[in-house]
């Protein structure tokens, strides 16, 4: 395969993988990133999973704080990629999606036209999903709308959370970048527009609401929900015990079974180590938890140094 100048748009960890298996098949000439940013206590500088990979692997990068910017552009446009490739990184403004003579295309992590959006792993398992995958597809100036190259499926397993989706189609969507980019240089793929109706789910940009426990939803679809936010941003809720107010991450749960209470929904029980939450469809077993500010920690260490009121309840 001849030579061809490929530039690699992404910021997070997810995008590493695929960064390294294109680096390895072929030759990236530069990575395009965010800038570092100060966080954490003393607000020290944090640069980014891919920019410190670039740095390791002697790849130049880029750390534009504006993708419009005219000097920016102008500097994509000097390099003549071939080829750029976009991984969970933002938008990408259309006078620097047309430069690549084969194209702009970006890794989804789902079966597009499904989930589109900012959040697809944590979606799909919050949804109760039992397949998901990867689609690599020629971007547009619509968001995960472009015409799709290639796709891949892996079942969700029963105790797949974020995490383990997250890293499992990291690798996935690795290998088939890599297939892409050898079927697009060669023209051995026909890419296919995308099905175009109102039925499909979203993945939209998760926030304080929308990651807040809904103690009126089935027992299941609470348990899906804390999976799928598990463990970052992480499912969460509000614990009345007694004056105090106490907001409270859930990391990982299961189902009590065969287990009668006369306790209202909402309530919380605390019975040999186990930290129980009644619902009207069942009751939620909370095996790993987070008090705000508080280290991660197993229900029953938490219920070994707290004291919880007779009448403490979630909202």
């Amino acid at each position: 395969m001849g030579e061809f100048k490929i530039i690699f748009f992404g910021t997070p960890d997810f995008a590493v993988n695929s960064l390294n298996a294109i680096n390895s098949k072929f030759t990236v000439d530069y990575v395009v990133t965010t800038p570092d940013k100060r966080s954490g206590r003393g607000q020290k500088i944090h640069e980014s999973e891919i920019k410190k990979y670039a740095i390791n692997n002697n790849i130049s990068f880029l750390q534009p704080d504006d993708l419009k910017d005219s000097i920016f552009i102008e500097k994509i446009k000097d390099i003549k990629p071939d080829l750029m490739i976009v991984v969970a990184f933002k938008k990408l403004p259309s006078e620097l999606i047309s430069i690549p003579k084969f194209g702009t295309i970006n890794l989804h992590a789902s079966l597009l036209p499904e989930y589109r959006g900012a959040a697809p792993i944590n979606w799909c398992i919050i949804n109760g999903e039992t397949k998901t995958g990867v689609t690599t597809f020629f971007i547009n100036e619509d968001i995960d709308q472009g015409d799709i190259l290639l796709q891949k499926d892996i079942k969700i397993n029963d105790d797949d959370d974020f995490e383990s989706l997250y890293l499992k189609l990291s690798n996935l969507g690795a290998e088939l970048l890599v297939n892409t980019i050898k079927g697009v240089t060669t023209k051995k793929i026909k890419s296919f527009k995308q099905e175009k109706n109102n039925e499909y789910n979203l993945a939209p940009k998760l926030t304080s609401e929308n990651t807040r426990i809904d103690w009126n939803l089935s027992v299941q679809k609470i348990i899906s929900k804390i999976k799928g936010l598990s463990p970052r941003p992480g499912a969460w809720t509000m614990i009345k015990n007694g004056d105090d107010e106490i907001r409270m991450k859930i990391l990982k749960a299961k189902e009590k079974m065969d287990y009668n209470s006369n306790k209202k929904n909402g309530n919380i029980v605390t019975e040999n180590g186990e930290l129980l939450i009644i619902n009207s469809s069942g009751i939620t077993n909370c095996v790993i938890i987070q008090l705000e500010n508080k280290r991660k920690m197993h229900a029953k260490e938490l219920i070994n140094g707290f004291k919880f009121h007779k009448n403490s309840y979630v909202y």
